[in-house]
């Protein structure tokens, strides 16, 4: 497939899912905009990209916890016609419970996680409504449909995402704009080691490499899918969650108490 005049912006894109994003969209056709705090790897990532494929990529360095940064980013969304694609990839973890985490850390895992991609997608989602055409991939996790285990806080922030992602994409749908969802499990990346974590101990097969979670993240967006879920074998488990969900909507908001709470 190619896509020689179309253009994705990916934020987080130094290393790991978004330098792979990046590969694998160039290999696409894709002219790249990378989005990172570390302008010397963003650099040597678009060098290579750029002599391996014949694309044109532009280092646009930014740290999405600062205001200004985002805002900047958020101008270029809106003014840049070429950009076609927006992958909302960027975003940190903070190690160990809510209540014994720093709370600092968590405030700005908050900020990366939540505010960047919410006024990213708001401005690409009105761009790409305006001209009839578009994508908007955003990163969750499968963490997202956990509310048992991990730090309660990121866990919160993906289900975040995806709550996002899902109302995006009924907005954005009669325009001819494509929004996805993207859940992955434990995949080997540099997330871990940064937020203080590691993958030692974890057993072998609950841990995806990023390419085959990118490729299958790409796969899932050719096939049509709105919420990819690339571990997930069974998809009708998916599905049955959500026809779960929505089978409750009628029931959540009525004139009186559920019978089990009156006397």
């Amino acid at each position: 497939m190619s896509h020689t005049t179309q253009t994705a912006l990916i934020t987080g894109a130094s290393a790991g899912i978004g330098a792979t994003y990046a590969e694998r969209l160039a290999q696409r056709g894709y002219n790249l905009i990378l989005v990172a705090r570390d302008a010397a790897r963003l650099e040597a990532l678009a060098a290579r990209l750029s002599s391996d494929f014949g694309v044109q990529v532009e280092v646009l360095p930014a740290d999405l916890t600062n205001e200004t940064d985002i805002t900047r980013i958020v101008h270029r969304l809106q003014e840049d016609t070429q950009i076609t694609l927006l992958l909302n990839n960027a975003g940190m973890s903070v190690n160990g419970e809510f209540l014994a985490a720093d709370i600092d850390s968590i405030t700005t895992m908050l900020t990366l996680n939540i505010t960047a991609p919410t006024r990213l997608a708001h401005a690409a989602g009105n761009s790409f409504r305006a001209r009839g055409q578009g994508t908007i991939i955003n990163v969750a996790s499968v963490l997202a449909l956990m509310h048992e285990r991990s730090n309660g806080a990121y866990n919160a922030s993906k289900s975040f995402v995806l709550t996002l992602t899902r109302a995006l994409e009924r907005e954005l749908q009669p325009d001819g704009v494509r929004v996805q969802a993207v859940l992955p499990g434990l995949t080997r990346t540099e997330i871990f080691a940064r937020s203080g974590a590691s993958l030692d101990g974890v057993p072998p097969q609950m841990v995806m490499e990023v390419g085959d979670m990118v490729d299958a993240s790409l796969a899932g967006l050719d096939q049509g899918e709105s919420v990819t879920i690339p571990s997930l074998e069974d998809m009708v488990q998916w599905q049955q969650y959500d026809e779960a969900r929505a089978l409750m909507i009628p029931g959540l908001s009525r004139n009186q108490p559920a019978s089990r709470y009156q006397r």
